[in-house]
């Protein structure tokens, strides 16, 4: 069984979109997206520095137009599952059938805006804490004032809060973590110091056109799967104050039985997750069109043929 899933804020790179765009109608279709949202997508997949797409309001419509772009060019993919990790969730409810493509991306182009508008409050920003043991760091967080914003299994959590929050958590590593990274982004996202984004998103949000998911939908709030569209636009409406528990999904892929697992463009950080924490979970991270012959046959040798 193949899960097919997206990476969140952070994963960009410089230049990552380039190559994607040689491949035939890419250039026109991001084109198209980027007339539709008002955001020059080809400007800053391949020519914007790392300052630039480091912008809330650029990153998420970056992220998911990627997603879309490398997983249309996979050709006809039939996932048992999918799922996203925070802005990856909306690349994941294209990929069910929730949202159309460019629905998408109109939603995370006013999701980008809306956090970043939120996150200009205050300065807060977002590190990686890597080793140690959740019921040791979550306390050590909570008493600096930090928020476990993402606790993505194989031992990563990622904290959350003030830029001064932070820096006494690199003066003040709980038990057990090696290394704190601060990520690249721009705020503290799915914490309260997003709550003024979540108003925002569901005036967006109730003026979609919803349908349910066409494959099973597991959703980052809880690992639950999700079997309506509603719940589903509803979740990701709430999501962006709202933890990311990435072990919960990993828990329910082994539920499902999955098998293998491929990542959208641009691959690498939930490749790398699963390696650690799904074993025997066969894994391919789509980081340019090279990749896609070998995802390709992943996705041959796991999906259960038509009946």
């Amino acid at each position: 069984m193949l899960v097919l899933v997206a990476p969140g804020q952070g994963a960009q790179t410089p230049g990552f979109l380039t190559p994607w765009l040689d491949l035939p109608g890419a250039a026109d279709r991001v084109a198209a997206w980027s007339e539709a949202i008002g955001l020059d997508l080809v400007h800053y997949g391949t020519e914007a520095d790392a300052d630039a797409i480091r912008d809330t309001a650029v990153a998420q419509p970056l992220l998911v137009a990627a997603g879309l772009l490398s997983a249309a060019a996979l050709g006809d993919v039939a996932p048992g599952a999918v799922a996203g990790h925070s802005v990856g969730e909306i690349t994941a409810a294209a990929f069910a059938g929730v949202l159309d493509d460019t629905a998408a991306l109109g939603f995370v182009r006013t999701r980008g805006l809306a956090m970043a508008e939120a996150a200009a409050v205050t300065k807060t920003g977002m590190s990686a804490l890597l080793g140690g043991e959740p019921d040791i760091t979550v306390p050590h967080l909570e008493k600096l004032g930090l928020t476990p914003a993402n606790v993505n299994g194989a031992g990563q959590i990622v904290a959350a809060g003030t830029m001064e929050q932070l820096a006494a958590l690199e003066a003040d590593k709980p038990e057990g973590v090696r290394r704190v990274v601060a990520l690249k982004v721009a705020g503290a996202f799915h914490t309260h110091h997003m709550a003024p984004a979540v108003d925002t998103l569901q005036k967006a949000a109730d003026g979609l056109t919803v349908a349910d998911p066409a494959v099973t939908y597991v959703s980052n709030k809880d690992g639950r799967t999700v079997a309506t569209g509603a719940d589903v636009v509803a979740r990701l409406v709430g999501q962006v104050a709202n933890p990311v528990r990435w072990d919960l999904c990993m828990e329910t892929f082994q539920q499902l039985g999955v098998t293998a697992l491929v990542e959208v463009c641009p691959g690498g950080t939930l490749t790398g997750i699963a390696k650690r924490a799904l074993p025997g979970v066969k894994t391919v991270a789509l980081k340019t069109p090279d990749d896609l012959d070998a995802a390709r046959a992943l996705i041959a040798e796991h999906t259960a043929p038509a009946v």
